[in-house]
């Protein structure tokens, strides 16, 4: 349903390396370096970090966040391990949770520019 997202980051290069340390688990790669935008993916870029040099800090709780499938649990505790390591804000540890329709693995983040990204995955059926 969804082709890409694009997220705010107010220093590209900085944003783009953290980036790419925390997606590199879940299978995402750098695809695309352009002046002001970065695109990130498996086979073409579905997640792009672009340049807003004047952004503002957003507030602590955005209200909306971006949901990034995982292999697996190891991936996500491994995004999340390099999403603090790049200076990121702890918004919910990774552990099982309950969705309005399963159980999934997941852990939340905020990144240094108040953008909330969640890594998931979903146990497989025994």
């Amino acid at each position: 349903m969804i082709d890409h997202v694009s997220i705010a980051v107010s220093d590209l290069a900085a944003s783009a390396q953290l980036y790419e340390r925390m997606l590199a688990p879940l299978g995402l790669v750098r695809l695309v370096t352009r002046e002001g935008t970065v695109g990130f993916g498996k086979r073409y870029p579905e997640f792009w970090l672009n340049l807003r040099a004047d952004l503002a800090p957003g507030p602590a709780h955005p209200g909306t966040h971006i949901c990034l499938r995982a292999p697996d649990e190891a991936a996500v505790r491994a995004f999340f391990a390099a999403a603090l390591e790049g200076g990121c804000t702890e918004d919910g540890a990774p552990g099982p949770r309950q969705g309005a329709m399963t159980v999934y693995y997941g852990a939340f983040i905020l990144d240094r520019d108040g953008n909330k990204i969640e890594a998931v995955t979903f146990p497989r059926s025994a």
